[in-house]
């Protein structure tokens, strides 16, 4: 997964890779897209880094 944070006119902008489509744990919703967690990015306010959490995801 390549994650990339930027901070761009007080606008926070995400671009993370789409990933092959795969069932979600419950198996509802089939998974495009994860950070699996949450990270911390290099990406900071007023010092201190942002730390997110992503999912994406479709309805078969």
């Amino acid at each position: 997964m390549a994650l990339k944070v930027e901070i761009k006119d007080n606008k926070l902008f995400i671009e993370i890779d789409l990933e092959k489509p795969t069932p979600s744990s419950s198996g509802k919703t089939l998974v495009i897209a994860s950070t699996h967690g949450n990270i911390v990015t290099t990406t900071q306010v007023d010092g201190k880094p942002v730390i997110m959490g992503l999912n994406a995801y479709i309805k078969p």
